[in-house]
């Protein structure tokens, strides 16, 4: 890491993490905890002209070649800078047409084109890619429910991960392997953590502080002329792994094969390739349905398909959980107490509340093999399965 990448780390690591978190506890002070307009502009002013002092010999410098660590360390470093700006109302893509910080902009589609990522910061730089120091890892705050939800957010990414790559190792062995009812066990049990996980964080996560103090630093904002979603807790691709290797969902669904694009270059470049490989491989539950009419009275395809189910319903529960605790306890809930005049830009993701909401349960229903009059899910493929398994 250079001087310069070395003196911005340090900064977002100390200076950076006081000045919002003063400026959260002036806003969370107010009547309208939502409303930043003329709060704090002393530090608001300090922040920015600090941060562009640092970053200035970085976009001289560019990418130079350190490894793919270093440069997207970079970007995550410059991304939260920019994410603070946005919620700090310092720059907002609806009134803007172009980010008024140039130096951030160029560093950023510099560093994101190099890499093949977006030129934001993204989900992995405050989970899977954010290394601790002395105990303590990058946030923006110091407040107690950030760390709550980074913490426990990456411990269920892991597990996700973890699951994924269990799920991985089976198109090569085949269903009837003995080793691919160790690994269905495998991917069940780190779905098990994962929904442990979302306990926990449902559990400790302070609602009012969460929806207040964390959220709104994953706002979209703009590098140079582009608008760019904020980052999502699903900007991982193990989660996509599982639901394709399964055969929860498709990639031949429109909706869900655009939500893959869409989330795309908000992974680091080996999620991508995994993902890309999980598009050409036959799902599970289709191979177990084909061998169900010459297999089912077996020993293998009765303790693989009912070990398969299992993961099944283990991710559907996960799934259930995050959407029905989770996003309605801290997301829609909470908007209902939020004056309207601030509805507008509620979203990490752009789309309104309710299209959000729409789209999300969509997409538990396909994770969860639900029922459903108006959406063709895995449903009656599982239970059919099922079937054959004598369960």
């Amino acid at each position: 890491m250079s001087k310069a990448a070395d003196d911005l780390d340090r900064w977002i690591r100390s200076d950076f993490v006081a000045m919002n978190t003063e400026l959260e506890e002036l806003y969370f002070a107010r009547a309208d905890r939502a409303d930043v307009e003329g709060v704090g502009e002393a530090i608001k002013t300090r922040l920015a002209e600090e941060g562009r002092a640092l970053i200035r010999p970085l976009a001289a410098e560019g990418n130079t070649n350190e490894g793919f660590d270093a440069a997207f360390d970079v970007l995550g470093n410059l991304g939260l800078f920019m994410a603070a700006l946005r919620r700090h109302e310092l720059t907002n893509p609806e009134r803007e047409t172009e980010s008024p910080f140039r130096e951030a902009s160029a560093l950023g589609l510099h560093i994101g084109a190099s890499l093949g990522v977006t030129p934001r910061f993204a989900t992995a730089h405050l989970t899977t890619h954010n290394a601790a120091i002395d105990g303590v890892q990058k946030s923006f705050t110091s407040l107690a429910d950030e760390f709550v939800f980074i913490d426990y957010n990456t411990m269920g990414i892991l597990a996700y991960k973890r699951a994924a790559a269990a799920l991985m190792h089976v198109p090569p062995l085949g269903i009837s392997n003995k080793a691919t009812l160790m690994l269905l066990n495998n991917a069940r049990d780190a779905l098990a953590d994962v929904a442990a996980t979302n306990q926990i964080l449902f559990d400790r996560l302070d609602a009012d502080r969460f929806f207040y103090c964390v959220r709104p630093y994953y706002k979209p904002y703009r590098v140079g002329r582009q608008e760019y979603r904020g980052a999502n807790a699903g900007d991982f691709s193990g989660i996509n792994e599982i639901d394709l290797l399964l055969g929860l969902c498709r990639a031949n669904d429109p909706s869900y094969s655009q939500l893959l694009i869409d989330k795309m270059l908000f992974m680091i470049p080996e999620d991508q390739r995994n993902l890309r490989d999980c598009l050409i491989r036959v799902p599970l539950l289709d191979s177990f349905l084909e061998a169900a009419p010459k297999a089912s009275g077996k020993a293998w395809f009765r303790d693989n398909a009912r070990a398969f189910l299992e993961v099944c319903e283990a991710h559907g529960r996960a799934a259930i959980q995050h959407h029905n605790q989770l996003f309605e306890s801290f997301i829609v809930r909470m908007s209902g107490e939020l004056d309207r005049k601030h509805h507008g830009q509620l979203t990490a993701s752009g789309p309104p509340l309710p299209v959000l909401a729409k789209a999300l349960e969509r997409l538990r229903d396909l994770r969860a093999a639900a029922k459903r009059d108006d959406l063709e899910t895995a449903h009656d493929k599982i239970e059919m399965l099922k079937r054959a398994a004598g369960l």
